[in-house]
């Protein structure tokens, strides 16, 4: 069965690198997808909160930690990208191992985490970009940033409609100019964030770190080594964007090698840049005031009048860095939209390319409208209860579709193979598993409830489609074999 569905998805895979621009994402250019979805409202937003809550400066072991769970799953990604190099992450992956079953249910999932992650920061962004025009003086109708829905309500949230059409525009015209923007957005916020340690630097108080742990306080998570656990479960969200990379294997250079480079590249580099930030930070300014929307501003207010210019751009770097997490989330739903189209899954109008752009323009246009619409009448509290659970659910299949393979197709080329997989792997279920039990019970309701949609729409419309058509697939790999392009 495994062996089937792998001959079905390269087959496919094969296809897909065809019809896209497959020479349009270099290894630099994956690194920067990844870091642009991990280094946004984690850095900006949720180094403050784990901080000031439960760990103290010794939230940079809690990113450690973090990193270390995040390090280990992205190895596991790597070795499937480079076996069977195919847009669609994780789907693609499940599809290959366990069958189309399970493979639906991953994508169908990954189709609302996408969704609501993007719509989630894209209202987050909007708050920064209010801000931001606040500071220059110029104002924005209350009505028009706020939704018809939640305790402060207006017409619509116009910025984050906005930045949605915006990347989705951007998507549209093709990955060569998407990965160029978001290229320069990913240098630009890099910039300013190296500069905010090198300048911060020099404003540390050593007092600011005494106690570098602070005791417990008598509750799990109230500081000490439950609070830099507890803290490493709220910054772990912050890693769950090392999963874009893998979606842009149809169009990256040479997948096999620059798909693991990029995966690994974007959690050591982001994790390096967690902890700096983290003790620089902290050392700025006292841990129990960051509890804030802007930690890295107040940072720096802290420092004094004199670093008014610095202030000024870090608001502007998280307005730019959120708005490439905006652009790279919503690349990746579009390439999980076209593979599940392909595969017969979803109608086939979703998996079409347009021959000029050379990009999946129908899912395009409906993760635009779809996403828009979220973004603007839903309230970021709203938004944020239903993101989560499914990244952690496609890191369980990923870890355990290693294993399964290991077992029942040695045989395969591994251009990428994980050391002491048998470690590594379990290691990587572990972690997951541990931080969705951690999850709120309404998060596994929704969760039960769209996969209860989901389980209609298979047996009612893609369990027979996706039947045939991989057959087809499979039956043309197994005639012509070979290596993907």
């Amino acid at each position: 069965m495994a062996a089937g569905n792998i001959d079905a998805v390269v087959a496919q895979a094969k296809i897909d690198r065809k019809r896209l621009d497959s020479a349009a994402i270099g290894p630099f250019s994956l690194t920067a997808i990844g870091i642009a979805s991990v280094v946004g409202a984690g850095i900006f937003v949720t180094i403050g909160e784990a901080s000031a809550r439960y760990a103290g400066p010794g939230v940079i072991f809690s990113f450690m930690l973090a990193g270390l769970a995040a390090g280990v799953t992205a190895l596991c990604y790597a070795e499937l990208a480079a076996m069977v190099p195919a847009a669609g992450s994780t789907y693609s992956y499940a599809y290959a191992v366990f069958g189309s079953f399970l493979a639906w249910f991953i994508g169908w999932d990954l189709l609302l985490e996408y969704l609501f992650a993007a719509s989630t920061v894209a209202v987050g962004w909007s708050g920064y970009f209010v801000s931001f025009l606040g500071s220059i003086g110029i104002s924005v109708p209350h009505d028009l940033v706020n939704p018809p829905f939640g305790d402060d309500t207006g017409i619509l949230n116009l910025p984050a409609l906005l930045i949605v059409f915006a990347t989705c525009a951007l998507l549209y015209l093709g990955t060569r100019e998407s990965t160029k923007a978001n290229n320069a957005m990913v240098a630009l916020k890099l910039g300013v964030l190296l500069l905010f340690i090198g300048v911060g630097v020099f404003y540390v108080a050593g007092a600011n770190w005494e106690p570098f742990v602070p005791k417990n306080e008598g509750g799990f998570g109230d500081y000490g080594i439950t609070g830099i656990l507890r803290a490493a479960g709220v910054v772990f969200f912050a890693y769950v964007g090392f999963d874009a990379v893998s979606t842009a294997a149809a169009e990256a250079r040479r997948p096999q090698k620059t798909i693991p480079f990029g995966l690994l590249a974007t959690v050591l580099i982001s994790t390096g840049l967690y902890v700096l930030i983290g003790i620089v930070m902290t050392g700025m300014v006292d841990y129990r005031s960051l509890n804030v929307a802007d930690p890295l501003a107040l940072a720096v207010r802290a420092g004094g009048g004199g670093l008014d210019w610095l202030e000024s751009l870090v608001s502007a770097a998280a307005v730019i860095g959120l708005a490439a997490t905006v652009l790279v989330t919503f690349y990746g739903q579009t390439r999980i939209f076209m593979r599940m189209s392909s595969d017969g899954m979803l109608p086939d109008r979703l998996g079409q390319v347009s021959k000029r752009f050379e990009t999946p323009t129908a899912a395009t246009v409906v993760c635009a409208i779809a996403g828009a619409a979220v973004a603007a009448l839903l309230p970021i509290d709203i938004l944020g209860d239903l993101v989560s659970i499914g990244t952690l659910l496609s890191f369980t299949i990923v870890c355990s579709g290693v294993l399964v393979l290991r077992r029942t197709r040695p045989d395969l080329e591994r251009p990428f193979r994980v050391k002491a997989v048998w470690l590594v792997a379990p290691l990587g279920i572990v972690f997951a598993v541990a931080l969705m039990a951690t999850l709120p019970v309404t998060t596994w309701i929704r969760l039960f409830i769209w996969l209860a949609i989901g389980l209609v729409i298979y047996f009612a419309y893609a369990r027979r489609r996706t039947g045939e058509r991989m057959a087809r697939l499979a039956a043309t790999e197994a005639a012509e074999p070979g290596t993907v392009a």
